[in-house]
Formats: C-alpha cells, sequence, structure tokens
C-alpha cells in the first residue's frame, strides 16, 4: 500500500499496549493519524468521533470479541476498512469476520508491512498455497472447539457441555497458542 497522501485515520483496536505502541509508532512514521483502544467501548467512541478510514481489531480482547464489536463498527463507521487480527486464528473466525464485514484476517505476530498488504488486498489469490500435509489431529481438534465456541457466542459453559468437557478443561486448552498445522 502506498503511504497516503493526506493523513488517513488508522484505529488500532487492541488490549495488548506493548504491540499497539510499536504498531502505533510504525504507522504514525509512514504518515498515518493513529488512534488507539483498548477496549470495545473506547473504540466505538473512537470511531464516531473520528471515522477512521482504516481500522485494525483483535479477534481477542480482554472482556470482549472482537467479532461481536465488528458489526458495531462497520454500523458506525460503514466506509471504514478492518483487518482482524489474531493470535488465536482459526477457520471458523476467519469466515466469521470476512462475512461480518472484514477486509482481511491476518494472524499475529504481523508487522506494520503486513497490515498495509492486508488492507490493499481487495481480491483472494487463486496461487495461494496449498498445503502438501492434512493438519494435524491437535489442529483440527482446535478448529473444532474454534468453531463450537463461535457457535455457542463465546459461552465457555455452553462449548464445553456441546463439546462434552469439564468446563474448566476447555478453559486450559482455550489459553493455550493454537496447535501449528
Amino acid at each position: 500500500m502506498q503511504e497516503p497522501t493526506t493523513a488517513e485515520r488508522l484505529l488500532i483496536i487492541d488490549d495488548d499496549e506493548m504491540f499497539c505502541h510499536v504498531l502505533n509508532r510504525a504507522m504514525s512514521r509512514r504518515g498515518f493519524e493513529v488512534l488507539v483502544a483498548h477496549d470495545s467501548e473506547q473504540a466505538l467512541s473512537l470511531a464516531r468521533q473520528h471515522r477512521p478510514e482504516l481500522a485494525t481489531l483483535d479477534l481477542k480482547l480482554e472482556h470482549d470479541s472482537g467479532l461481536k464489536l465488528l458489526p458495531e463498527l462497520m454500523e458506525a463507521v460503514p466506509e471504514c476498512r478492518v483487518v482482524v487480527l489474531t493470535g488465536y486464528s482459526s477457520i471458523a473466525t476467519a469466515v466469521e469476520a470476512i462475512k461480518l464485514g472484514a477486509v482481511n484476517y491476518l494472524c499475529k505476530p504481523a508487522d506494520a508491512d503486513e497490515v498495509l498488504a492486508a488492507f490493499e488486498k481487495e481480491t483472494g489469490d487463486p496461487e495461494a498455497e496449498v498445503a502438501e500435509q492434512p493438519p494435524s489431529i491437535n489442529r483440527l481438534a482446535w478448529e473444532h472447539i474454534q468453531k463450537v465456541l463461535q457457535e455457542n457466542d463465546g459461552n465457555i459453559s455452553a462449548t464445553a457441555r456441546a463439546l462434552g468437557m469439564h468446563r474448566r478443561t476447555l478453559q486450559r486448552k482455550l489459553q493455550k497458542r493454537p496447535v501449528r498445522r
């Protein structure tokens, strides 16, 4: 993506203060006017007040789901292009993020250049690499848990019941980073 000719506004929505600081600095150096929000309420307030052209949205905010915030953000600023960022990627959440209006979905860690490229990309890539091996059993289990969690609107107890596991066991599994493919 080319550097903005006029200061485009970028809203960074993430509860990780260090990540926000690093991305804020990198994007400010590229000519963006950067706003930072650490929760849903602050994000919606800044979005309504400043009407950013671009936003990055963390999928897993401290007390909220980025997927729940996404429709409200799109309603507040329909012209805003949103890229969802997450350290907890899954196929289910990627599909939902796009359905809810995100223009792209990136796995953390992502640097400023990757974020800019995600905003710029408007079509799919038919040349995208197809994995040589199918995902591992552990990865499939992670994907299934994420799908059931999404179906239960993030409710841990309902998800644990649906999966036939103890709630604490599910919470421990969700605290771990996703399994590599």
